[in-house]
């Protein structure tokens, strides 16, 4: 884990400015300090963090695609969510994985936990790896329409090339899957 950071460039928070509170994030604007006494603002965007599940099944990655309103198109994605208020990780994506595709599993591995937009937002998705998954019935939000699909690892990374995928948690899974594979380690 990276334990240094360089605080030559730490940008100092003078006032935070509310602009919106939603239910999954908030906006602010910050005016801060930098490093050569300048001042300048920053809007930022403030999200509870969120899971990933690359769920794999019979040799096969268990991904969903569902229509997602800021790109106005359907994706192809693993399970995912956003982590309800003092959640662990973990629970939550287990509580995804069952929820988005009725599959449950009794052990979550960690893979790698990731910053998704860094310049304009906090949010940090935590990927796990479930396998020896049970199949169940799935329990979808009441505003959440999806379908679930199977890929192997050939059939996804076509999918990336030919842009069909075109999500970051599930093509940083699909390649931590191929690693996997040929190693047996995750990192």
């Amino acid at each position: 884990m990276y334990a240094e950071q360089n605080q030559a460039y730490k940008e100092e928070t003078m006032e935070i400015e509310r602009i919106y509170e939603g239910k999954v994030i908030s906006l602010q604007k910050d005016k801060v300090t930098l490093p050569d006494g300048n001042t300048a603002f920053r809007e930022v965007v403030k999200h509870p963090g969120a899971v990933a599940v690359l769920a794999i099944w019979q040799n096969q990655m268990v991904v969903v695609e569902q229509y997602r309103k800021a790109l106005e198109r359907s994706l192809i994605e693993i399970p995912a969510g956003k982590l309800d208020p003092g959640e662990q990780p973990m629970d939550a994506a287990m509580r995804e994985l069952k929820e988005e595709t009725g599959f449950e599993c009794k052990e979550l591995r960690p893979i790698c936990s990731f910053y998704t937009s860094p310049g304009f937002a906090d949010e940090i998705i935590h990927l796990f790896l479930a396998e020896q998954l049970t199949q169940g019935e799935s329990r979808l939000d009441e505003d959440e329409f999806l379908n679930k699909q199977f890929l192997t690892l050939e059939q996804a990374k076509a999918y990336v090339a030919e842009g069909k995928i075109r999500d970051a948690k599930t093509i940083t899974a699909i390649y931590a899957w191929e690693l996997y594979q040929k190693t047996g380690r995750m990192d």
